[in-house]
């Protein structure tokens, strides 16, 4: 055997099991196995669980709040007009490095899946998306990448992009992004998202939008798109992010969309750090929290997940490590997840339900599976949030790619 995990805890079995690796797959789970492999991990009774797969990134934007001016009213439209400037001076080779080094934070926090979207527009061209796929052809040995072609200006108001759209889809983006809300009417929101079903058409991708990223409760892409999906059938393959508008719809509307959004098999990606940080500017008491509505879109029977969404950007210019556990506790926080049945379901978000999303293949803790799971310093899920346990071993495909292990002491006066 290549590897052998010793006395590992899995999630919704009882006592502990041995996971034998070979070839990069898990090739055995059993109470005990024999023998030696030539790499032995004692977990000593700690938490198993699959890698983390982040499903809403924003890779070519990170970090650059290390060089721009502040967003000083803190609000989304301002953070945009900021990303002008940066955009125009973009580089193939600071995308490159950026994305590489979130790339790398994400992995060390046990993540090895990503969806970036990436900015397609008439402002940076396609700088952005070239220099992100370098960085996923370097981040290969680590990280599997999905790239969005992501049109943040709309495609209407932006001529070109159209065009660009398709370029990047023939560069290698893998999924359809959207903005419909970024438009200047209504019918050229709805106009917006015939346009990006027309493209993921034509090359059999995938689609996953920023929907309804406002406080204003008239902007309603999130019906169309839902209606739009099922006469396309398209079920399954739509996403939507954000969508923070659902949040402040009155019960009755807010209850029509999502039984629409439910029927139309659409993934929804809730951004808590930078959502909570951008909405509500204009509130004055008392402040709304400018997400979604997690709980009742659960409890409809949709999926949601959550995501990263940006870090250290204009956006969210202070905080960030690409950490889901991070992301997770954030949330937990903003959606009032309180019950050990609330918790199990906050960490399926990115693990399992996530993969859904991305529609990955061999996910899971599974005899046949590709060997990717992390060691986690906690024994339940809810110790891994509540203590932001170490990932004490990362592993992907049968090759261990991190450590971590935190010591502290505490020294007294007898």
């Amino acid at each position: 055997m290549d590897m052998i995990v010793r006395r590992a805890k899995l999630r919704g079995r009882k006592g502990l099991v041995d996971i034998a690796v070979e070839r990069g797959k898990i090739a055995r789970i059993s109470s005990r196995i024999a023998g030696k492999a030539r790499t032995e991990i004692n977990a000593a009774g700690k938490l198993v669980t699959p890698t983390f797969v982040d499903p809403h990134l924003h890779l070519d934007k990170a970090l650059i709040s290390e060089v721009v001016r502040e967003n000083k009213s803190g609000t989304l439209r301002e953070a945009i007009e900021i990303i002008w400037d940066k955009k125009k001076k973009y580089t193939i080779e600071d995308n490159v490095v950026r994305a590489t080094r979130v790339i790398e934070w994400g992995v060390k926090h046990g993540t090895t899946v990503f969806r970036s979207h990436v900015d397609v527009d008439s402002i940076g061209g396609l700088k952005p998306l070239k220099g992100v796929l370098e960085a996923r052809k370097q981040c290969a040995d680590i990280a599997d990448v999905q790239l969005v072609a992501f049109p943040q200006e709309g495609i209407l108001q932006d001529p070109g992009c159209e065009e660009l759209m398709r370029e990047a889809m023939e560069l290698g983006a893998d999924v359809v992004g959207g903005m419909p809300h970024n438009e200047m009417t209504d019918d050229d929101s709805q106009r917006h998202i015939d346009i990006c079903f027309e493209i993921a058409k034509e090359y059999d991708a995938d689609i996953d939008m920023h929907v309804d990223e406002t406080d204003d409760i008239n902007s309603r892409c999130l019906q169309y798109l839902a209606a739009k999906t099922i006469r396309e059938n398209y079920q399954g393959r739509v996403s939507t992010g954000h969508t923070c508008a659902l949040g402040s719809y009155d019960p009755y509307y807010a209850a029509k969309v999502i039984d629409l959004v439910k029927r139309a098999g659409i993934n929804m990606v809730t951004n808590p750090a930078t959502n909570l940080m951008l909405e509500g500017r204009l509130d004055r008491g008392p402040i709304r929290r400018g997400l979604t509505r997690v709980k009742d879109l659960l409890a409809a029977g949709v999926n949601v997940v959550y995501g990263q969404d940006c870090l250290k950007d204009t956006f969210y210019p202070t905080w960030g490590q690409e950490d889901m556990l991070e992301v997770g506790l954030i949330a937990a926080h903003a959606i009032q997840f309180t019950w050990p049945r609330e918790i199990e379901t906050l960490f399926d978000m990115p693990t399992v339900r996530s993969a859904q999303m991305l529609r990955l293949k061999g996910y899971g803790i599974e005899a046949g599976n590709p060997a990717s799971f992390n060691v986690l310093d906690a024994t339940t899920v809810q110790e891994a949030f509540r203590t932001q346990a170490d990932r004490l071993y990362v592993i992907r495909k049968g090759k261990l790619l991190a450590e971590t292990r935190t010591s502290s002491k505490i020294y007294r006066n007898k």
